[in-house]
């Protein structure tokens, strides 16, 4: 079946149908990773995103049931050079357009994601439809202009969980099952606000020695500290952040709780704002699995996972904030840490799901922060 994707920039891509069929909207980004397809599509931050993948051949492993981040794919839509028709991998349970089909993703595959990626580097991320079907490109365009921007968009509220629950670990993935180079010396209890949680984040929590129980996005803060926890975590999750004045809020008292935070993503996006920095939307976000970050305490880079399309402000950092990483691509701020209170925060995913895990020791300080008298 045909498909079409079209940009509010007028610019329209012909290619075949890989997925569910039908019309789908979102902001059209790019992801610059090899594998972890399946990862990817089931990340709640992705929320209202068309995402293309920039590695030409995608479908190769088919999918496992193992390899999802959440209960079910995420994305809006999904952009593919080539799909593999067949699933060489002893776990495929399916192939990656069957897999597309049965969870409604409306793709598109057979187009120049190279062209488009270039595009997008150029006049940034831009929102565009994907149709299936005889349809008209201008039309397709047209829905384009009128379709929501990410800018000031809660889409937080949409993807986090419903009620509070205690995580029950699974087991990890094959592959997954890295030993933690720092356990808690006793089981520790971490609060979690879900604000578009991944599951490995709530896997590598609990192999470091923590006892994880999870929040929805709103849950006030008092509900958290009722359960007298030794660290509070806020995730990752989609969208802008400045919208966010309830997550910022509940930030904020528990920073003056005195109880250790961490925060990765949209997480440390919100910390930024709870101590006094400001935010603001990059051109064309980064979004991949080869992102090199430098820790500018030891001066070791780290080559990160990384899904975000906003950032925090360096110069509007305030005086008792230091920066700890920062991007080598563009120089942006990747890591934060107040100088009095328990709190740091990274921009990037130290429980990667997909990509390497150079970043892991970050759980381990974490854990560090729980178990160090000074920071009750």
């Amino acid at each position: 079946m045909n498909a079409v994707l079209a940009l509010e920039n007028g610019v329209s891509f012909q290619g075949r149908a890989v997925g569910a069929t039908g019309r789908t909207a979102g902001e059209v980004v790019f992801n610059t990773s090899m594998t972890g397809y399946q990862e990817i599509l089931t990340d709640p931050s992705y929320a209202g995103q068309i995402v293309t993948m920039t590695c030409p051949q995608i479908g190769n492993y088919g999918v496992a049931s193992d390899d999802v981040e959440s209960a079910r794919p995420h994305v809006s839509g999904f952009v593919i050079r080539e799909a593999s028709p067949i699933a060489s991998n002893w776990r495929a349970t399916g192939t990656l357009s069957d897999y597309l089909a049965a969870h409604g993703v409306v793709a598109i595959s057979g187009i120049d994601t190279r062209a488009l990626t270039r595009m997008l580097r150029s006049s940034g991320v831009m929102r565009g439809v994907i149709g299936t079907g005889t349809v008209n490109p201008d039309d397709l365009v047209d829905q384009a202009r009128a379709a929501p921007v990410m800018e000031g968009s809660d889409l937080v509220r949409g993807v986090t969980c419903p009620e509070p629950f205690d995580w029950q670990p699974s087991g990890a993935p094959p592959g997954f099952a890295l030993d933690p180079a720092r356990r808690a010396e006793r089981r520790l209890r971490v609060a979690a606000y879900d604000l578009g949680m991944k599951r490995n984040i709530l896997r590598r929590l609990e192999s470091h020695g923590c006892d994880v129980r999870v929040f929805p996005a709103a849950a006030p803060a008092a509900d958290l500290l009722a359960m007298q926890p030794d660290g509070v975590f806020l995730s990752n999750g989609p969208g802008d952040p400045s919208p966010l004045d309830y997550a910022v809020a509940n930030a904020r008292a528990l920073m003056d709780s005195g109880v250790p935070l961490f925060g990765i993503c949209l997480g440390h996006q919100v910390l930024g704002l709870a101590m006094g920095a400001s935010t603001y939307k990059l051109k064309f976000g980064h979004r991949g699995a080869n992102h090199p970050v430098k820790n500018l305490e030891t001066g070791q880079v780290e080559i990160t996972s990384q899904n975000h399309g906003f950032a925090v402000d360096h110069d509007s950092v305030p005086d008792d904030v230091e920066v700890t990483h920062r991007n080598l691509y563009d120089g942006t701020v990747e890591g934060l840490r107040h100088k009095r209170l328990p709190v740091s925060c990274v921009q990037y995913h130290p429980e990667a799901s997909p990509g390497p895990h150079d970043a892991d020791y970050l759980f381990a300080a974490f854990v560090d922060a729980m178990e160090r008298p000074a920071s009750r």
